[in-house]
C-alpha cells in the first residue's frame, strides 16, 4: 500500500509538470518532472550593445554556471533512474569436489564437477522501491533546475532594475548640473551688473559644486550597476545601454500550492515515502535459487543439481533505517507546510508592494512631476527678471529633483515587486516560464 501511495503521488507531480508518470516508464525511462526548455544547452551568442530585459534573461540562462550545474544534476539523476531499473545479475559457480585426496580420491580420478547458475529473486520488491525512489529524485532534480532558473531570473530582474534606476538617476544629475551651471552664470551676471550682492554668486557656485559632485557619484553608480549586471550574465564587458522594458504579463492570481518551492517540497515528501518503502524492502529476505549440472568423473555420469538459499533475519531487519525514514516523512511534511506559508507571505507582500508602487507612480507620473517641472521654469524666469530670490529658485530646483528621485524609486519598487511575483508564478501553467 505504501508503494501505491508513493507511485500515485509521483504520478500527480509528474502530470502537473507535463512529465511522463513514473508508472509508465520502462527500463530505459523517458524524462519525468518539469521539461527542460529547448535550447538551454546551446552555446551563448554575442550580445548586442543595447540590451532589453528579455535578452538579458535569455543570455543569463544560457551562460549561468548555476544553471549548467543544475542541468548536470538532472542528467545524473536520470542516469541513476536508469540504473535503478536493472535486476540482480545472475551468478555462475564452478565447484570441484573429491580430488587430490587419498585412496580412490587421489589425483582427479574421483572428482565431481558442478557448474551452476544462481539467481537472487526480488521477492522483497527492492527493484520497485529503487525505481520509485529514483523517480522522485529525478523529479526533485528537475524542480531544482527550474528553481535555479527562477532564482536567476529574479536576480536578473532586480539587477536590471538597479541599472535602469542608476541610468535615470544619472540623467537627472546631468540635468541638474546643466541647470546649476546656467544658474551660476546668471547669478554672476546679476552680481556684475549690481542687481545682486556677491553672496548670491557664492551661493549659486556652491550649489553648482554640489550638483557636480552628485553627477560624479551618479556616474560611478551607473557604471557599477552595469558591471554588476554584466557579471550576473557572465560578461566581461558591461552593456553600453539598457532598454527599459518588461513584457512579462502579471498573473491575475497565484496559488501558493503551485509554486516551484512547494512542488519541490511535495516531491521531497514523496522521496521520504519512497525511502521508507526502500528501507522496508531492504529488511525483507530474498531467496536465491540455482540450477546446475554435476559431472562425476569416475562413472562419466551427469546429474542436475538445484539449490535454494535464504538469509535468516535474526538480528538485522533494517529496523533502524525504517524508523529514520518515518522521521524523515514527518520532517518533509513540516517543510512542505513551511514552504506553503513562505509562498503565501511572499505573494501577499509582493502584491501589496506592487499596488503601493503603482499608486505612487500614478500620482508622480500624473500632475506631480509636471507641476514640479513647471515650478522650476517659472522660478527661473522670475529670478532672471529679478522678481524672486535665488533661494526661491534653488528651492524649486530641489523640489523638482526630489520629485524625480521619488519617481525613480517608485519605478524601482514596482520592478522589484514584479520580480518577486513572477518568481512565485514561475510554476503557474500558462504563465511565464523562467
Amino acid at each position: 500500500m505504501r508503494f501505491l501511495f508513493v507511485a500515485a503521488t509521483l504520478a500527480a507531480l509528474a502530470a502537473s509538470s507535463h512529465a511522463t508518470p513514473a508508472a509508465a516508464q520502462a527500463s530505459d525511462p523517458m524524462p519525468v518532472g518539469p521539461p527542460t526548455p529547448p535550447g538551454a544547452a546551446m552555446a551563448p551568442t554575442p550580445l548586442p550593445a543595447r540590451l532589453t530585459l528579455a535578452q538579458t534573461l535569455e543570455a543569463a540562462d544560457a551562460r549561468s554556471p548555476r544553471i549548467a550545474a543544475a542541468a548536470a544534476e538532472v542528467e545524473a539523476a536520470r542516469g541513476r533512474r536508469r540504473q535503478s531499473s536493472f535486476r540482480f545479475n545472475p551468478e555462475i559457480s564452478v565447484e570441484i569436489e573429491n580430488f587430490a585426496g587419498t585412496g580412490a580420491y587421489s589425483g582427479f580420478n574421483g572428482r565431481e564437477t558442478t557448474v551452476a547458475i544462481n539467481q537472487r529473486l526480488d521477492l522483497g520488491e527492492r527493484r520497485h522501491a529503487r525505481m520509485t525512489l529514483a523517480d522522485a529524485e529525478l523529479i526533485a532534480a528537475q524542480y531544482r533546475l527550474e528553481i535555479a532558473r527562477a532564482d536567476l531570473a529574479l536576480a536578473i530582474r532586480d539587477s536590471f532594475a538597479d541599472a535602469i534606476a542608476a541610468r535615470d538617476t544619472l540623467a537627472l544629475a546631468r540635468e541638474n548640473e546643466v541647470r546649476a551651471r546656467e544658474l551660476a552664470r546668471v547669478a554672476q551676471t546679476l552680481v556684475d551688473t549690481g542687481n545682486e550682492p556677491p553672496l548670491r554668486a557664492l551661493r549659486a557656485n556652491s550649489a553648482l559644486v554640489q550638483t557636480v559632485a552628485d553627477l560624479r557619484s551618479a556616474e560611478a553608480a551607473e557604471r557599477t550597476a552595469r558591471r554588476s549586471l554584466a557579471a550576473l550574465i557572465g560578461l566581461d564587458t558591461p552593456p553600453a545601454e539598457l532598454i527599459d522594458s518588461d513584457p512579462a504579463a502579471m498573473p491575475e492570481a497565484i496559488d501558493p500550492r503551485t509554486t516551484l518551492d512547494v512542488r519541490l517540497a511535495e516531491t521531497q515528501r514523496a522521496i521520504a515515502e519512497a525511502r521508507l518503502g526502500s528501507a522496508r524492502a531492504e529488511g525483507r529476505v530474498d531467496p536465491s535459487v540455482g540450477v546446475g549440472v554435476r559431472q562425476i568423473s569416475e562413472t562419466g555420469d551427469r546429474a542436475l543439481v538445484a539449490s535454494l538459499s535464504l538469509p535468516l533475519p535474526i538480528f538485522d531487519r533494517n529496523q533502524g533505517n525504517v524508523a529514520a525514514a518515518r522521521s524523515d516523512i514527518t520532517a518533509s511534511v513540516a517543510r512542505r507546510d513551511d514552504a506553503i506559508l513562505t509562498a503565501q507571505a511572499e505573494i501577499a507582500n509582493g502584491e501589496a508592494q506592487l499596488a503601493s508602487a503603482e499608486a505612487r507612480l500614478a500620482a508622480l507620473e500624473g500632475s506631480a512631476i509636471e507641476q514640479a517641472r513647471e515650478a522650476v521654469r517659472l522660478a527661473e524666469l522670475s529670478y532672471r527678471a529679478g522678481k524672486s530670490s535665488l533661494v526661491e529658485y534653488l528651492d524649486a530646483q530641489q523640489a523638482y529633483a526630489e520629485t524625480q528621485a521619488a519617481l525613480i524609486a517608485a519605478r524601482r519598487a514596482r520592478a522589484e515587486a514584479r520580480a518577486v511575483l513572477l518568481r512565485q508564478a514561475a510554476a503557474i501553467p500558462g504563465g511565464e516560464q523562467p
